[in-house]
């Protein structure tokens, strides 16, 4: 348990110094990240390379885990020069881990995931074989101990 608690710890120090590290795609509430006289194209853009950023990927690796897309065109949605379809969306979603379509062409202004989420992701694959074993395991007991208290132990 003690290792639980050092990991934990950790954790929580980390996230006061990267509280801030992650795009405002994470932390926008409402419209208000966008001007008013943006247009959809380039709301649908800069919320694709918001999350292509936040998880500290290139034009080239996007493209590179996604079936049909070109960095190219990719590109040219992050300008809002072309808007994706919904066959598109749906392909960098699956390459954006934690995206989904709907948030990506702007139907659904929700992230997918909260901002201490996408930090614990980022940590878990930071980390070697042993720290993931330990991470996961910390992740467990705390499930664990909320269903005992939620049953009133």
């Amino acid at each position: 348990m003690a290792e639980a608690q050092k990991v934990l710890k950790s954790m929580a120090n980390q996230h006061q110094k990267t509280q801030n590290a992650y795009p405002s795609v994470y932390h926008h509430g409402g419209g208000a990240l966008y001007p008013s006289r943006m247009t959809l194209n380039k709301k649908i853009g800069h919320r694709l390379r918001s999350a292509r950023i936040g998880q500290k990927l290139s034009l080239s690796e996007l493209a590179a885990r996604t079936k049909t897309l070109s960095k190219s065109r990719i590109s040219n949605y992050e300008q809002g020069i072309r808007r994706m379809g919904i066959e598109e969306a749906q392909e960098l979603a699956e390459a954006l881990d934690g995206m989904t379509p709907s948030y990506l062409l702007c139907l659904d202004d929700t992230s997918p995931l909260a901002p201490e989420e996408w930090q614990l992701i980022e940590r878990y694959r930071r980390t070697d074989q042993r720290g993931r074993g330990t991470i996961l395991r910390v992740a467990e007991s705390q499930v664990d101990y909320r269903t005992d208290n939620a049953k009133g132990h």
